[in-house]
């Protein structure tokens, strides 16, 4: 008995909720664009990151980032809209007025207006994601990388580099909507979180083979295909253990 207890206590049950791109209109224009705009620059740089893998990604890293941040900004919502909401007791008696009715009309022009009002919030929120992301996502993903096979006594540089691309591309949506919430890593680092835009971009001898460019170029075409798989096809489904 004491064991069927133990092990029931130690399930952990997901509270993650899958999530959606913003309801204005900017946002779910921009959630169509963007990957084609990140495919695009990459098609237009490729030649020049078989030619000289190591300033390309140097390079690219600004605009790459300028992309994510903007991406973030107008499609998703900032990790600070999950903090604490719920009020203090000692307001909890105190008659809150009625708030007025809206017509549709103005609801909808209020909807339009207020992601453009919390902008400098949103890019605060995005700019200390980025921060977090370089410090702490791309030493993890390389380590994790040399691990799994990449050189350890050479090319250090091609692969923080290509660290760093992961990073922008897969962590750095995550850190600006889940934060550093220790409940949200731990579904994520076990796979729990359900299907969506921001999940979906987690999942030879020839010259263009060389260290790093094919890994880079997997994880930007994983990360194009597994928006449009996640955010599409298998929107709001979970990764089954059982």
């Amino acid at each position: 008995m004491s064991t069927n207890t133990d092990s029931t206590a130690r399930t952990i049950v997901p509270v993650s909720q899958p999530i959606g791109i913003l309801p204005s209109l900017a946002a779910r224009t921009f959630s169509h664009v963007h990957p084609v705009l990140l495919s695009a620059y990459y098609y237009l740089r490729f030649a020049s990151l078989v030619a000289n893998p190591v300033s390309t990604l140097i390079t690219d890293l600004l605009p790459v980032c300028l992309l994510q941040l903007i991406y973030a900004v107008i499609c998703l919502p900032p990790t600070k809209n999950i903090s604490t909401t719920t009020p203090s007791p000692k307001h909890n008696s105190i008659p809150r007025p009625k708030t007025p009715k809206v017509s549709g009309f103005k609801r909808s022009q209020l909807a339009s207006q207020k992601p453009w009002q919390d902008m400098p919030s949103k890019l605060s929120t995005g700019l200390l994601a980025l921060m977090v992301t370089f410090l702490a996502s791309t030493p993890t993903i390389m380590i994790l990388m040399v691990l799994f096979g990449a050189p350890l006594t050479t090319h250090h540089l091609q692969t923080y580099l290509c660290a760093s691309h992961l990073s922008i591309l897969a962590v750095f949506p995550l850190f600006y909507v889940h934060g550093v919430s220790g409940t949200m890593w731990r579904e994520i680092a076990g796979g729990m979180l359900p299907f969506d835009d921001v999940w979906g971009g987690t999942i030879g001898d020839r010259e263009w083979q060389k260290w790093p460019i094919t890994i880079v170029t997997g994880a930007y075409m994983g990360y194009v295909a597994g928006k449009f798989a996640f955010g599409y096809l298998l929107r709001g489904k979970r990764i089954s253990f059982d």
